[in-house]
């Protein structure tokens, strides 16, 4: 047995977790409490965040942090930073503000126009025409942006910079010229559109952030709060203090949060005064005229393609060197990091807006890959329902399920500055809904796509009940699922800890869609991620930078695709119109040395950055000899060129697996189906089927044996648990309470099987614990929710029984809502929190009367739903009335022989 699992099984493990710390301002003594119950409840690392503190990086705030490094000193605790007054990062703590107007953030703006008649000079004027009305869309902007324009300035030097006229019949195209009031062109005869490109400061709805593209202007935000973090607290850098956290940074252009922003749409988009050397270097001095394609759809594809792509190249490799990179140099020069994660959601990454237009590059300069889960994003079984998520919003289950995750995998795997490492911002403003079991659910989704490290959402000691963003872990006490809380916490640890400092085994690699949705017609790259995962097949998300930076990724091409530590047998390409030349002539290389390249449907028709048409008739001409496939075809096809890794009979969609090759060689399965999965699972390393393993319960922190024939295992998966194989000699095993072939109690078929239809009841509120009253009988299962449907808090059930020492028993909860703990004669049996709740007696018996006590603690979501449901916050995000059940809602059997 490796000696990870030796200092696992010993209660030791590496911290992987850092929730967020709200901060109000609250006094001393609320910050020492608060810091000692996220440090009992296993975090050993805090994320402080404003949320706005009144007094952000002035007197107050330096008190507070004295105070929570004071007690992370003591406690052997590290302390993340989260990089500004409150989200997203961008604000710089108020001072863009008083910065030189051209560090502002500024748009590429459009006014359109409709000509007909003959043809001959035409002259517009100019006045007053750049910015175009910016109107409200959506929900969100009717709540938000009335609060966060109203104290922004109307800024002065919005100006047009182009003019371009297109023919509608001919498509003839004309470039005009621009002075300061009036703009002039050959109109073409008949009817024209006349496009008249500005620049425009007035747009977006953080006018007073960063720009993202500007290095000078990200640098304010280094000034405002990093450099000060830095005065105070240089000694604690590195030691103390880990590093900073940037929080959902933007571009900022557009509708606030609204994510179908794809290049062609109505909208204003990025821009800062040192964009034109770089558009100039591609699309020559007449770049501005030629900036109409962002918008027009209805010209030459391949040269639309070749400007929308060379227009966001330059963009997302500007917020890659200014602000991402920028901000991770500085922190790694004075020995701390720089982790964070920018809006993902339903496809936002590879945008504009409130995202940065491109998840590898925003995030290169970061030491962790990061995403975040919030808000019903990831559902059980919500890869396709519903459909909707907060304030109405389009959910796209597919992605959530299926990239979300796989995103922060690949890049954590792919980069060499990231070592693995990846982050989830997990848990957050799901609502006090949100228990234990959702919370194991979610955390085993992203740890068996490749997650290693978390940052839940979020302590909050604000006064009980915070209505934002809720749950909060700990509440003032209130929270009776605190402690179990504390035990998920644990949990992830453990597998975190095995899932780093190792390496992801993936045996394909699917190109990522962004480059080619900038450019054309494009399928999402989670449409072949899926058919995959579905199958048991691990794959990597990989961007076209892997061929075009191949030094900085480690990129080789031989009959494998190496890129950094991973290796790939296979090389996908969605369906896509447009690929980048290095992709072809990559793709090329494959093909020559006999690697398995595959696209999905069809092949690419054009190359998004070559404007050359001989030339790119050429490149086109390499990719030949790519196999097509449907994707329904996907999975056969790939199986078929692949030393699959592991296989499951019968097949199952809902079964995922990992394999990680790091301190120990395991194989991580999780089940996220309603129902028990019972097959044989086939696992191969290297190639060759594993000969030995054994089972670890990374939950209970338990060792079983396994049998295994032929690389074959006979297992019974139930939903919400997690079963890790290791592929090594087990030094001492335990017996399990749960056989693992069939899914059933051991003790299921015991003569001795006693159904308790009745037990002692008794409630208390999680802030009275452990004083419980009203006692009664009652029958089992228990209608507490029905009975008391406002209740909620800690419900405990007693009975007693005779037994004898060294008798073997135990009791099976066949469910309950939501955490379990059992205690037999007042000693603690450990607190469970998915079902079937399965405790054993065994050894811990006495002679005589026994007394067992089961206690459950429920959600808030009860006792909160009528003093929340009416507040505005609430409303908009959707709080439905209570569904969930409370205390014992399903058979308790016992058995004493």
């Amino acid at each position: 047995m490796k000696d990870v699992l030796k200092r696992l099984l010993a209660g030791e493990f590496e911290n992987h977790i850092m929730p967020f710390f709200w901060q109000h301002g609250e006094d001393e003594a609320t910050l020492r409490e608060y810091m000692k119950v996220m440090d009992e409840a296993n975090c050993k690392a805090v994320c402080v965040e404003s949320r706005p503190h009144p007094d952000f990086c002035g007197p107050k705030w330096w008190e507070d942090m004295d105070v929570i490094l004071d007690e992370a000193r003591k406690r052997g605790m590290k302390v993340w930073i989260l990089d500004d007054s409150h989200f997203p990062t961008g604000l710089a703590n108020g001072e863009v503000k008083n910065a030189p107007i051209e560090l502002h953030r500024q748009s590429i703006c459009k006014v359109t126009m409709e000509v007909d008649g003959p043809a001959g000079e035409k002259r517009i004027d100019l006045t007053g025409m750049i910015p175009g009305e910016y109107k409200f869309s959506g929900q969100m902007e009717q709540y938000v942006l009335p609060m966060l324009l109203k104290d922004s300035p109307h800024y002065e030097d919005d100006h047009a910079i182009a003019v371009t006229a297109v023919s509608e019949e001919t498509k003839e195209v004309v470039y005009g010229t621009v002075t300061d009031n009036e703009a002039v062109l050959e109109k073409p005869e008949g009817k024209v559109k006349i496009y008249v490109i500005g620049l425009s400061r007035n747009m977006g709805p953080h006018r007073d952030f960063i720009n993202m593209l500007n290095p000078d202007s990200c640098r304010i935000l280094i000034d405002a709060v990093y450099e000060k973090h830095y005065a105070h607290y240089k000694e604690d850098f590195g030691k103390t203090i880990e590093g900073f956290f940037s929080d959902e940074p933007e571009l900022g252009n557009g509708h606030l949060y609204f994510y179908d922003n794809l290049l062609g749409t109505d909208q204003d988009l990025p821009f800062s005064e040192n964009l034109p050397a770089e558009l100039e270097k591609t699309l020559g001095k007449n770049w501005a005229n030629r900036l109409y394609l962002l918008w027009e759809n209805g010209q030459d594809k391949n040269e639309t393609a070749f400007v929308r792509y060379t227009y966001m190249d330059a963009v997302t490799r500007l917020v890659r060197d200014s602000f991402s990179y920028q901000l991770g140099n500085w922190c790694r020069e004075r020995g701390v990091r720089y982790i964070g994660h920018m809006i993902e959601d339903s496809n936002a990454h590879a945008r504009t807006g409130s995202s940065l237009g491109h998840y590898f590059r925003g995030l290169q300069g970061q030491d962790m890959a990061g995403i975040d889960d919030i808000g019903g994003q990831v559902l059980p079984q919500g890869e396709n329902e519903p459909v909707t998520g907060v304030m109405g919003a389009i959910r796209d289950g597919e992605f959530y399920h299926y990239q979300l995750a796989n995103l922060a995998a690949s890049a954590a795997a792919i980069e060499p500055g990231k070592a693995g490492n990846s982050m989830c911002e997990i848990f957050g403003n799901y609502g006090w809904a949100e228990g234990t079991r959702l919370e194991k659910y979610l955390a085993d989704h992203f740890m068996v796509n490749g997650i290693n490290h978390f940052v839940p959402h979020a302590f909050s000691p604000a006064p009980f009940p915070d209505i934002d963003c809720p749950p909060h872990f700990y509440a003032h006490g209130h929270n009776p699922e605190y402690r179990a809380f504390g035990e998920i916490m644990a949990y992830m640890n453990r597998v975190s800890t095995l899932i780093s400092g190792g390496r992801r085994c993936s045996q394909a690699a699917v190109l990522y869609h962004g480059e080619s949705e900038w450019s054309g017609k494009s399928t999402l790259t989670q449409k072949a991620i899926r058919c995959l995962l579905d199958a048991q097949i691990v794959a990597d998300t990989i961007p076209a930078d892997v061929f075009r930076n191949r030094a900085f990724y480690q990129t080789k091409i031989a009959d494998t695709l190496q890129v950094n530590q991973q290796t790939y047998e296979v090389f996908i390409l969605p369906e896509v119109e447009f690929i980048t030349r290095d992709t072809a002539i990559a793709v090329n290389e494959m093909l020559k040395k006999g690697m398995h390249v595959f696209a999905v449907a069809s092949l690419p028709t054009g190359i998004c950055d070559e404007e050359d048409e001989q030339t790119e008739k050429a490149l086109i001409e390499r990719t030949k000899g790519i196999e097509v496939v449907a994707l329904e075809e996907l999975v056969s096809a790939v199986e078929q060129r692949i030393n699959k890794e592991i296989s499951i009979e019968p097949a199952e969609t809902y079964i995922r697996a990992l394999h990680y090759d790091g301190k120990v060689n395991i194989f991580y399965l999780v089940n996220e189906g309603k129902e028990a999965y019972t097959g044989t699972i086939y696992l191969k390393d290297q190639g060759k089927p594993i000969e030995e393993g054994y089972l670890y319960d990374a939950y209970l922190n338990k060792v079983y044996p396994l049998e295994i024939k032929a690389g074959g295992v006979q297992l019974t998966m139930l939903p919400l648990h997690s079963y890790i194989i290791v592929a090594d000699q087990a030094e001492e095993v335990s017996k399990p309470l749960i056989d693992l072939k069939t899914g059933k109690w051991i003790l299921d078929d015991s003569d001795k099987k006693i159904e308790w239809k009745e037990l002692v009841r008794g409630t208390c509120e999680g802030i009275r614990y452990p004083f419980f009253e009203d006692k009664k009988a009652v029958a089992i299962p228990d209608r507490l929710a029905e009975e008391q449907p406002e209740f909620s808090g800690f419900v405990s059930y007693e009975e007693t029984f005779d037994a004898k020492f060294g008798q073997r028993g135990g009791i099976y909860i066949e469910d309950a809502y939501e955490a379990v703990e059992v205690f037999l004669n007042e000693k603690s049996l450990g607190i469970q929190i998915v079902p079937p709740f399965v405790y054993d007696f065994s050894d811990v018996l006495e002679d005589g009367i026994n007394h067992v006590r089961i206690e459950v603690a429920t959600t808030l979501e009860r006792y909160c739903y009528e003093l929340v449901k009416d507040d505005i916050r609430s409303v908009w995000r959707g709080v439905q009335p209570p569904a969930c059940g409370s205390g014992i809602t399903g058979k308790v059997y016992w058995v004493i022989q």
